[in-house]
């Protein structure tokens, strides 16, 4: 081998290493928009985002988890990312929910290629290893509760608001590197514009008859109070879910402080039953077509887009991310009819306030046969899937 040989292979050579400073991090969220520039259905986050999203005084999800991210280098360049994760919360659930002692995770997964990929992959399970995990689960991005799975079908189309979109080449990548599947995640879509079938509408006219049950609006004034209501009707309804960590107080408070401004009181309902909260259902609009153009920046004009759409918030879709039941009505006709009665509810208001034509229900877990079942009762079709996967260490 010549020297021009040696130094033509020491300029191939991957190198993964920790982020532990700010240079680091910045090319830790730089990459991202760089892997994914030519991808016209990729909608690039806005940086400042991202960067709260790794700054522990900040992010409640460093309360309960520690975070590794790394990026890859290649003859000087940065080739790639990932976060290597542990969620403490998430080692307290039973095994058979798919979490448990022993499991890692890692997410915000981005490579040139799949040599690249290989090497993050690998640093990223090396680390889960010598922090004591026996079991890597990804991605997840940070939380389940962010942008959990890969997405393997729908890469044709921008995603909605808090979807995940990847380079279709990861699925091969990863699973080449000895990670099969442990759950799909489904997301429907529907056009809302004409309603739902004449059966859906008896089903609504008869609970709407029900004096014992009440739809209400949250209400912003007091949001801290009904954002306490619906977490407790999400934890006791999710609580035996694959893949469910409970949700923090704090991280309460938190998606609360960001989501407010997207808040809209019509989108979000709460079900009573005999003045007992039972159910809710969050719907929210669909932001990244705001996002999108403005290049993950909101200098030198981004501010004003995107103050004067929260300000009207015409959106032509809308994303339900989170719906429960509490867990002694569920399998009951009773649930389905509530579920019904809020899904119809906040359809007439979004297409009547915010000229809304289509709506995206996710992500639902493959083998949730209820939410299933509902999806399919109100004609809609799946769109995207996500993929989590899993490996033993």
């Amino acid at each position: 081998m010549t020297m021009k040989d040696e130094f033509l292979a020491d300029q191939q050579q991957i190198s993964v290493s920790p982020v532990n400073d700010k240079a680091g991090l910045k090319a830790f969220v730089e990459i991202a928009y760089d892997l994914n520039a030519s991808d016209p259905a990729w909608v690039p986050p806005l940086r400042a985002e991202v960067y709260e999203m790794f700054n522990p005084a900040k992010n409640p999800f460093y309360g309960h988890a520690t975070v590794q991210p790394m990026i890859a280098t290649r003859g000087g360049k940065t080739v790639g990312r990932i976060s290597a994760h542990i969620d403490h919360l998430a080692l307290t659930q039973p095994v058979e929910q798919g979490m448990g002692p022993g499991t890692g995770n890692f997410g915000m997964f981005e490579a040139a290629d799949e040599d690249v990929a290989r090497a993050l992959l690998a640093a990223a399970e090396q680390w889960l290893r010598d922090q004591g995990m026996t079991r890597a689960l990804g991605p997840l991005s940070l939380s389940i509760w962010d942008e959990p799975g890969l997405l393997t079908f729908g890469h044709d189309r921008p995603p909605i608001i808090m979807m995940g979109h990847h380079n279709a080449a990861y699925q091969g990548w990863i699973e080449r590197a000895g990670y099969t599947p442990a759950k799909k995640l489904l997301s429907y879509e529907l056009p809302i514009v004409e309603g739902f079938s004449p059966l859906i509408q008896r089903i609504v006219a008869a609970g709407r008859k029900n004096e014992r049950i009440r739809l209400r609006k949250v209400d912003k004034s007091r949001f801290d109070e009904d954002a306490a209501t619906i977490l407790a009707i999400l934890n006791d309804a999710w609580g035996e879910n694959w893949g469910f960590v409970p949700i923090t107080d704090a991280e309460v408070a938190y998606i609360g402080k960001k989501l407010r401004p997207l808040v809209r009181e019509d989108l979000i309902m709460i079900a009573e039953y005999d003045g007992r909260p039972v159910a809710f259902l969050m719907t929210l609009p669909d932001i990244n077509t705001v996002i999108a153009p403005l290049k993950g920046s909101l200098f030198p004009f981004g501010w004003a887009k995107l103050l004067w759409w929260l300000r009207t918030c015409r959106s032509p879709s809308v994303r339900v991310p989170l719906m429960g039941v509490v867990k002694d009505l569920q399998n009951t006709r009773m649930a389905a009819q509530l579920a019904f009665m809020l899904i119809e509810t906040i359809r007439v208001e979004a297409v009547k306030h915010y000229g809304t034509v289509r709506g995206e229900i996710g992500w639902v877990l493959e083998d949730n046969q209820g939410m299933n079942a509902i999806a399919d009762a109100i004609e809609s079709k799946i769109n995207r899937e996500y993929l989590i996967y899993e490996k033993s260490l």
